[in-house]
C-alpha cells in the first residue's frame, strides 16, 4: 500500500509548521490576498487549516469545518487569488524540503477544490 502523503511529509508536526509558515511568512505578507484575513483569528485559522490539509493529504479526518463553498461564501475570490494561495502553499512545502513530485500531488488535491472556492 502506498504511504499517504501526510505520513511521507512527516505527519501533523510538519503540516503544522508548513501551515504556520504559509500564513505568517507568505499569505499575510502578500497584499494581493492578505485583506481576506484582516478580521480572522489567525491562531484558529492556522489550527483549522492544518487539520484540513492533513485530511486532504491522507491523514486522520479531524476536519469538521464548513464545506469549501460555504467557507468562502461572499468572498468573491478570483482566479488570481486562488493562484496566489496555491503558489504560497507550493513555496511553504518547498521551504520544508518537500519534493516537487509530492508538492505537485498536494497541489493537485488543492486544485480539485477550485470550483468550490472561486466566485462564491
Amino acid at each position: 500500500m502506498e504511504q499517504a502523503l501526510y505520513e511521507k511529509l512527516g505527519g501533523a508536526e510538519t503540516i503544522e509548521k508548513v501551515v504556520d509558515y504559509f500564513y505568517n511568512e507568505l499569505v499575510l505578507k502578500d497584499e494581493s490576498v492578505n485583506q481576506y484575513f484582516k478580521d480572522t483569528d489567525m491562531d484558529k485559522q492556522i489550527r483549522h487549516q492544518a487539520k484540513f490539509i492533513s485530511f486532504a493529504l491522507g491523514g486522520p479526518n479531524q476536519y469538521s469545518g464548513k464545506s469549501m463553498a460555504k467557507a468562502h461564501e461572499g468572498m468573491n475570490l478570483q482566479p488570481e487569488h486562488f493562484n496566489a494561495i496555491v503558489q504560497h502553499l507550493h513555496d511553504a512545502l518547498a521551504h520544508f524540503g518537500v519534493s516537487e513530485t509530492d508538492i505537485d500531488t498536494a497541489l493537485t488535491k488543492v486544485g480539485s477544490l477550485r470550483d468550490d472556492i472561486l466566485h462564491k
